[in-house]
């Protein structure tokens, strides 16, 4: 090998096992490129306009890189040897070429999916082929079928993996382009190589918790993790030992009473409680093992119900409701919260341990505030992806134009979209309903809840538990009375009760 073609390869493999949604990646294309380097967005890969880049093939930089790195393996592979020290960086290389040759070509239907098994079996064929094309040559590999189906299902779920971030995560604002980074080392780990050698089939043991503000697409964070993890390859069966019905498994656990959350998660028995009136298995039991179950509002819920999912996490074991049996959940769990974990914890409300447990992993979704801020240009094109939904493509350019006119003149650039792009969604459907949009005095009642005293301001802001309210107002009551006594008789409660009610904490604040 001469000195060209091994600066070549070390290059290309840096560039093979970097993230490919961050700066880096950009820069090791100008470094291997040179002039030939097609220009690039200074901050990431992004959707424009809505359309996929998929959609258009690949860009000019891929298609040249792909070439190099078959020229790397055709020099090495006729050489026959290849240095040890060498022997992690030509595999990189080689797998570059496997995914965009053989994998990155295909199309979006998820090939995880049944009807696409015939398909699957046509790809795999090919790909074992040249797997053993390109890893057959000495001893530093071992060819054979399991080796290769593993290398198959990696490539795969990268394949995934991009298309779901590209696909469910928008925008080109640096804030969007580090959540796009942040959550593809969710999935892979920020290390290819240990990814590949042992990660994938334990990343269902670290759950993933995603926060930031309501309506910043934490789902859509959720579900791009979900559906990108590992599926093992059977090369004898020639498919996926799982399909993509039931990979991701949604729960709002705000939406429901502690017991339907418990009968949702674990299942129940027969006769468990009133209702069930039929054994029902729950979304733990239902989840795949190469899927996630998804646990929207994490903050909401009970603490008892916190114990419970605990064990989960711990112990990776469960019963239903009204059994015995112990049974083991075998999925990935990734929860959300709009609620400030931290402060959750303070008060009590969120148990410690739990969350240590529930966020293996964290990511924070940015504002809309901040995208636009950073990328004001991002709000034409979010505009237009929201009207794909509700009119005709060809409508869409002029009722785009129309409608970011009107923000710009009546909203204005430093408007703060209190409720993220959820607010933007109700402004374009409202400017097509009435060319105007309303927006919700925040700032007002802001001010008015300010006027309230500080013990008062998370009752009106309906964010306590009723056994939180009763505490609150007898520790309000009693510094008002100043006994237990006068406290019950005003309360109609027993002073017992009232003196199992105080908050210590909050009476200190009220005697400032």
């Amino acid at each position: 090998m001469n000195a060209k073609t091994k600066k070549l390869l070390l290059s290309i493999a840096e560039l093979a096992t970097c993230n490919p949604f961050s700066p880096k990646r950009f820069e090791l294309e100008r470094k291997i490129l040179g002039k030939q380097c097609e220009d690039l967005d200074s901050i990431a890969w992004h959707r424009n306009h809505g359309v996929a880049e998929s959609d258009e093939g690949d860009r000019p930089n891929v298609i040249q890189l792909t070439r190099l790195a078959n020229e790397v393996v055709d020099a090495v592979t006729e050489d026959g040897e290849l240095p040890e020290e060498m022997v992690r960086d030509y595999w990189a290389v080689a797998t570059y070429l496997l995914l965009y040759r053989h994998i990155a070509p295909l199309d979006r239907i998820t090939i995880t999916e049944a009807k696409s098994r015939r398909k699957v079996q046509s790809v795999w064929e090919e790909f074992w082929s040249q797997y053993q094309r390109v890893f057959g040559f000495g001893e530093p590999f071992v060819i054979d079928k399991p080796s290769a189906a593993h290398l198959f299902s990696c490539l795969l779920q990268i394949h995934r993996a991009f298309f779901n971030i590209f696909s469910y995560i928008l925008g080109s604002s640096h804030p969007i382009a580090l959540l796009r980074q942040q959550v593809w080392d969710s999935i892979f780990t920020c290390c290819t190589y240990r990814y590949h050698d042992s990660m994938h089939s334990r990343m269902r043991d670290l759950s993933t918790l995603v926060t930031g503000p309501s309506g910043t697409g934490k789902e859509l964070v959720a579900r791009a993790i979900g559906l990108s993890q590992y599926i093992p390859f059977d090369p004898e069966a020639g498919r996926f030992v799982a399909e993509s019905d039931n990979l991701f498994l949604p729960l709002n656990l705000s939406a429901l009473s502690p017991t339907l959350i418990e009968s949702e998660l674990f299942g129940h028995r027969k006769g468990s409680f009133t209702g069930a009136v039929a054994d029902r298995i729950g979304w733990l039991e239902a989840c795949s093992p190469s899927g996630a179950v998804f646990l929207d509002e994490i903050g909401e819920l009970s603490l008892e119900l916190q114990v419970k999912l605990l064990r989960v996490l711990q112990q990776r074991t469960y019963t239903r409701l009204g059994d015995t049996e112990e049974l083991t959940f075998q999925g990935k769990i990734v929860a959300a919260t709009n609620r400030d974990i931290e402060a959750e914890i303070g008060s009590g409300r969120f148990r410690e341990d739990f969350y240590f447990r529930i966020c293996s992993d964290r990511i924070q979704t940015p504002s809309l505030k901040a995208q636009l801020d950073d990328r004001p240009t991002d709000l034409s094109w979010l505009i237009e992806s929201i009207l794909r939904k509700q009119i005709a493509e060809e409508q869409v350019a002029e009722m785009g134009a129309n409608v970011t006119t009107w923000i710009e003149n009546n909203l204005g650039p430093n408007y703060p979209w209190h409720g993220n792009i959820r607010e933007l969604e109700q402004c374009v459907r409202s400017f097509l309903i009435r060319e105007h949009y309303t927006p919700l005095n925040i700032e007002k009642s802001d001010a008015a809840n300010s006027e309230l005293p500080l013990w008062l301001r998370p009752v009106v802001a309906g964010k306590l538990t009723g056994e939180e309210l009763l505490s609150r107002y007898c520790t309000f009551v009693y510094s008002q009375r100043g006994s237990y006594e006068q406290t019950a008789q005003v309360l109609k409660l027993d002073r017992r009760t009232v003196k199992a009610k105080i908050d210590t904490d909050l009476l200190e604040q009220l005697k400032d």
